[in-house]
């Protein structure tokens, strides 16, 4: 007799324009991660949702607006896809090393793309999305 495991649901949340927001975002990660069993990867997941969450408060979410988190299962060896949409305008890119000045922003977008196997930007209406990959071990 087969069974079928039902796959893990994506989970996201509603944040608003404010500096909690982040660690919030942050812990929700963590508790979906540890639901989900994903532990080989996840520190780098926390992180990338720290700096996406990060870029779409400095960079995206206009004033009265927020910003949503999802997190998805990619399968069952433990992949996960972070999305960040935001309504702002601009496509972020990662900086160039010889063009960003010192304390000068930007390291978020180029520690995502070190750390997670695939990441890009996406159009929504209004604004993007952000959204990042791992592949499960």
């Amino acid at each position: 007799m087969n069974v079928e495991i039902p796959h893990p649901s994506p989970r996201e949340r509603f944040y608003r324009r404010e500096r909690a927001s982040v660690p919030a975002a942050r812990s929700f990660a963590r508790e979906a991660l540890a639901d989900w069993g994903v532990r080989e990867r996840a520190y780098d997941v926390e992180l990338c949702v720290s700096e996406l969450a990060t870029n779409a408060l400095v960079h995206g979410v206009p004033p009265g607006r927020g910003f949503l988190l999802r997190l998805s299962p990619l399968s069952y060896d433990g992949g996960v896809r972070v999305e960040v949409h935001d309504s702002g305008e601009g496509v972020p890119a990662v900086p160039q090393a010889d063009v960003r000045e010192p304390g000068e922003g930007g390291r978020g977008l180029l520690l995502v793309s070190e750390l997670a196997d695939k990441w890009g930007v996406g159009e929504r209406g209004p604004g993007k999305i952000v959204w990042c990959e791992f592949v499960g071990g």
